[in-house]
């Protein structure tokens, strides 16, 4: 994550998780810190897995504390392993303790879905079906969460709202169906954007195609459908399958040839990576 986005998108995301962990004082610090001593700890990693988010986890300190320092011995997007020293933070030992938690956190949350990531796309390799994330992500974490994506090797999908047009089955429901919800999206939609629809069974998927839809995702359909689905759009609009896709039941989608499986899974059930700070010692 480079500086430019770090300080237009993240900083104050980061501060507003320093305000709710530190609401008035760090009670805990003060009580054992009277003033400012220098020190250094360590980062280490307890679990294998890909690391993400080391540039918002240096940024919590330096948010804190300009004169931190951190040295690190790793990259996102690295193999890490159990036991792993990843770098050192130097500074003022009150600052360390008292943005521990929230780096920690967020680095964490981001090299857990690093990893989870990770290990499904490579389920993929040699397929040429594209690993999309979704919008179901923390609130206040998409910008981290999606970042951490990417890192494990996944592809975002549209970013918010005013990212991309996907309709879906509600709107196609306000607008009183498939063939309505296209040609109303192509009246109002920039003629740069795409537009995707969600269909559930074929009668939908032929409606979409006659509509001119760019994108048709399959949703929730059993892989004989989806196979028949692919049939049928022959290449007129490119194709994506979604519904509760994990890393357990992905197999059943990777002959199909379609070219994207989103899965919400990426950012919503990724466990996080044990990471730990260790090793707090005052340095002359």
């Amino acid at each position: 994550m480079n500086k430019i986005t770090m300080k237009l998108q993240a900083d104050h995301l980061i501060q507003e998780a320093l305000k709710e962990d530190i609401s008035s004082e760090d009670v805990s610090t003060n009580a054992v810190m009277k003033e400012a001593v220098k020190g250094e700890v360590d980062l280490i990693c307890k679990q294998d897995g890909i690391i993400a988010g080391l540039d918002v986890f240096c940024r919590v300190f330096q948010l804190l504390d300009e004169n931190v320092e951190t040295e690190l011995y790793c990259r996102d997007g690295d193999e890490v392993k159990n036991g792993q020293l990843m770098g050192k933070v130097i500074g003022d030992i009150r600052v360390l303790l008292s943005g521990e938690r929230v780096a920690l956190n967020y680095l964490q949350r981001m090299s857990g879905i690093a990893t989870y990531t990770n290990s499904v796309a490579k389920l993929l390799e040699g397929t040429g079906t594209k690993l999309l994330d979704t919008r179901k992500t923390t609130p206040n974490m998409r910008i981290f969460e999606k970042y951490a994506v990417r890192v494990g090797g996944g592809y975002n999908h549209r970013y918010n709202l005013s990212d991309g047009v996907l309709l879906k089955d509600n709107h196609i429901g306000a607008a009183g169906g498939v063939a309505q919800a296209v040609k109303m999206a192509k009246e109002y939609a920039p003629f740069v954007r795409k537009i995707e629809i969600e269909v559930e069974n074929l009668d939908m998927v032929r409606e979409a195609v006659e509509a001119g839809a760019d994108i048709i995702m399959l949703d929730n359909m059993s892989t004989e459908e989806m196979r028949e689905a692919i049939r049928m759009i022959g290449g007129r609009a490119e194709t994506e399958c979604s519904g509760n896709v994990t890393k357990e039941n992905i197999g059943r989608l990777t002959e199909l040839g379609v070219d994207y499986i989103s899965s919400g899974a990426l950012t919503h059930s990724a466990p996080i990576l044990d990471i730990s700070m260790k090793n707090l010692h005052a340095v002359e």
